[in-house]
């Protein structure tokens, strides 16, 4: 089991990126969540095997077609067994 925490920034709101990235980790069996950050970017966590979880952050670094991805921050955490793949909403800040 492995976790990652990723924060995506360019042109990834407005995209489908969020509707996108769950179907994806659902069709991989990855479980976290993703939102949108008042700054414009895109906020994830993919728990789940390894080779998966790296599918996902890998599919990150392009999102959906109409996506232009700049950046993809990549942090470690400790897995927290979650369960199934969410879109939350945007925090407030």
């Amino acid at each position: 089991m492995l976790r990652k925490h990723i924060i995506v920034s360019g042109r990834v709101q407005g995209v489908f990126f969020r509707d996108t990235c769950r179907e994806n980790a659902l069709a991989r069996g990855v479980a976290g969540w993703v939102r949108n950050l008042p700054g414009g970017e895109v906020e994830a966590v993919f728990e789940g095997a390894e080779a998966e979880v790296a599918g996902m952050v890998d599919w990150a670094r392009q999102g959906p077609p109409a996506a232009q991805v700049d950046t993809v921050d990549v942090r470690d955490e400790a897995p927290e067994r979650l369960a199934g793949f969410e879109v939350l909403p945007t925090p407030r800040g």
